[in-house]
């Protein structure tokens, strides 16, 4: 139940969804008696998308949350496990083209495959199944595999968990395969806006881990940026991480509300 409930929170935090039916309203009102509504509802519509789009907002609210942990973080000399979490890949459209089509969380799996190869006696695994809630037969992970080889990487080496659909399932389930021990040294890749909430996940389940954030989308800087598009994208991705935040605290799923280093 929880996992099909984040999908329908994901659908109301989409903004241009929101932006395209609240214009359809606005428009369906200028045709009635309630024209002035809709006059209204559009005038309003337009400050509001200024507000957010113009300054840096969405940007510095992104910003937020991917330097939550240190980039680039220093690594040991040794390390006994990666973990990379699926994302990146849209398992339904790879099958339905015959080719692996990755999305703009890349930097996952190409960071994956160069910490794999700077420590090459480290364990690895690769966590994702499918986070789409009408295609459960296409698995992330099966076409991961495809994508390393291709790379020339040797997949003899990589555990592939294909049964988690979303991050509390990544860490369950990938524990399970990968069997840590106490005292060793696991990174854990994901994107860094995406790592506080699964920090908080991994040390639920007892996990520790190096944070390794990959895939930043905020500049690094501030100014006005007039690029609506954008900025509604990433407005979009940080009021859903934050909603999954919240959800996952009020599950259980998670140690903290907004996890950080210790």
């Amino acid at each position: 139940m929880f996992f099909y409930l984040t999908k329908i929170v994901g659908l109301i935090f989409e903004p241009t969804a929101l932006v395209a039916i609240l214009v359809a309203i606005a428009a369906a009102l200028a045709w009635t008696r309630w024209w002035r509504a809709g006059r209204v509802l559009l005038a309003g519509l337009a400050v509001a998308l200024a507000a957010v789009t113009i300054p840096p907002i969405p940007a510095a609210l992104m910003g937020v949350l991917e330097n939550r942990f240190p980039r680039n973080p220093a690594l040991p000399a040794r390390v006994d496990g990666i973990i990379v979490l699926g994302g990146a890949i849209d398992p339904g459209r790879s099958v339905a083209f015959g080719q692996p089509q990755i999305g703009p969380n890349a930097e996952r799996l190409t960071s994956f495959v160069t910490l794999a190869r700077r420590y090459p006696a480290a364990r690895l695994v690769y966590s994702g199944g499918s986070g789409d809630s009408f295609d459960q037969d296409n698995k992330e992970a099966d076409i991961a595999k495809l994508v390393f080889a291709g790379l020339g990487f040797d997949t003899d080496r990589v555990l592939f968990e294909r049964a988690s659909r979303n991050t509390y399932e990544n860490a369950t389930f990938s524990k399970l395969l990968a069997e840590p021990k106490a005292g060793e040294t696991w990174l854990l890749i994901t994107s860094a806006a995406h790592m506080p909430r699964a920090v908080g996940v991994f040390e639920r389940v007892g996990w520790t881990v190096i944070p390794y954030p990959v895939d930043f989308r905020s500049s690094g800087r501030l100014g006005l940026d007039f690029r609506p598009r954008r900025a509604l994208t990433l407005l979009g991705a940080v009021l859903y991480e934050s909603a999954g935040l919240v959800a996952y605290d009020l599950n259980g799923y998670t140690t903290r509300l907004f996890p950080g280093p210790r």
